[in-house]
């Protein structure tokens, strides 16, 4: 459903919150602002729903952010993960309670919106922000922003929350710095019956050749996601990877509907969360999972803060006040994202020197395993893991000192199955 993208009371009205950008980040923003009873306005400048490059795993923390009686639209739910070391070493593990769902993300996104919609957030799709303007002729007072669009409409906030994905206005407006850039590239093939039957429940995760790099299947009834990562500047050898990836699963023979690439972004630690009356969450500050790029479970709990905080920024009567509540917050976000991402950090630069060793507690060692689990499900998170787990700090931290040495085969190329409860 789309608005009137040209209101004749916009000239008069003042939203309390405008949020740019309707993907998980954005819509969960405006529910949470529209919950607290505000007139708030929604975004978008693609017409819903539309297709996102993203692996689609739920795992526990997003389903703990989700608005109250949110049906998640699985298209699978993962019992089993099989673990390789750039296609060798192969290993699966298993799980008597769902480890993480696998959705679409047009239907997951589109369902988000819907929810904000009933909670009073009004949608506007095919409009695209320009920019936002603080000051000047186009603001009325100091209470105020003035969001300009595509065209030359604006529209006036007392609160504007930027979720407008990694390659953000919004975020070039608050100064947001990045730190690491990623290059995703992932392939959407629909597989016959008997093909699809032998995925069924069971993801696939390989450690690339390329260092930080890795792989994914991602079982989704008729369809496999099929996807890799690693840093951006080695294009051509993530390329390649991808291709000897479909070759090695004998997936090279179906063709695939979607074939998509996207650069994933994480902010530097001095990075801004807001400026002024505005707040940026999700891709649009940078906020994902350094190691994983898992990106999803930060899009649903920072923007649902950034509802929160919006809200209290819409009832601040001067600058002051309006900077504290940002300032609490860029504090919510570092002390909760903050500090997982902190984490993420050291693990991919660990792994970036030792994928093996990773694949071989993953594999061989059931407490990493366990750990896996319990992240995945929601019981912990790297940051609770670290904090209350003595040996899972003096791992880490004895990976921050380990030097590169080549490493030996951890195990026979035959894959085995463990099971685990």
């Amino acid at each position: 459903m789309s608005g009137d993208n040209s209101s004749a009371d916009d000239v008069q009205r003042v939203w309390d919150v405008v949020v740019v950008g309707a993907g998980p980040a954005g819509a969960s923003a405006a529910y949470a602002a529209a919950v607290a009873g505000r007139r708030v306005l929604l975004l978008e400048k693609a017409e819903l729903p539309r297709y996102k490059t993203c692996g689609g795993g739920i795992i526990g923390p997003s389903r703990d952010a989700l608005p109250p009686g949110f049906e998640l639209p699985f298209r699978d739910r993962v019992h089993a993960v099989t673990f390789s070391n750039n296609g060798r070493f192969t290993r699966t593990r298993r799980s008597k309670q769902m480890l993480f769902g696998l959705i679409n993300r047009p239907e997951f996104d589109q369902q988000l919106v819907e929810h904000a919609q009933k909670a009073g957030a009004e949608l506007r799709t095919g409009v695209t922000v320009q920019r936002v303007e603080q000051h000047g002729s186009a603001v009325p007072d100091r209470r105020t922003v003035a969001v300009v669009l595509q065209g030359g409409q604006t529209l006036l906030a007392r609160a504007v929350v930027g979720a407008d994905g990694s390659a953000s206005r919004i975020g070039a407006h608050v100064g947001v710095k990045l730190d690491q850039v990623d290059l995703g590239l992932e392939a959407e093939i629909p597989v016959p019956e008997t093909v699809a039957e032998d995925w069924r429940g069971r993801v696939l995760i390989d450690w690339g050749p390329i260092p930080g790099s890795y792989g994914w299947v991602f079982p989704k009834g008729d369809t496999l996601t099929v996807g890799v990562i690693s840093a951006r500047g080695e294009g051509a050898a993530t390329k390649r990877y991808l291709e000897e990836f479909v070759g090695r699963l004998g997936l090279a023979g179906f063709e695939p509907s979607i074939s998509s690439g996207h650069l994933t972004r994480c902010r530097a630690d001095d990075s801004p969360l807001s400026r002024g009356r505005v707040l940026v969450c999700g891709d649009a500050a940078g906020l994902l999972e350094p190691w994983t790029r898992e990106g999803i479970s930060f899009a649903l709990r920072s923007g649902r803060l950034a509802g929160e905080w919006a809200v209290r920024i819409a009832e601040a009567h001067d600058a002051v006040d309006a900077r504290r509540q940002a300032l609490n917050y860029a504090f919510a976000i570092k002390a909760g994202l903050g500090v997982e991402m902190s984490v993420g950090k050291r693990m991919l630069m660990a792994f970036e020197r030792r994928p093996g060793l990773f694949h071989a507690a993953l594999t061989g060692f059931r407490p990493a395993w366990n750990a896996f689990k319990e992240i995945t499900q929601g019981a912990t998170s790297l940051g609770e893991l670290v904090r209350t787990h003595p040996f899972a700090q003096r791992a880490l931290t004895a990976l921050d000192r380990r030097p590169v040495t080549v490493e030996p085969a951890e195990t026979t190329e035959s894959e085995t199955t463990e099971v685990s409860s």
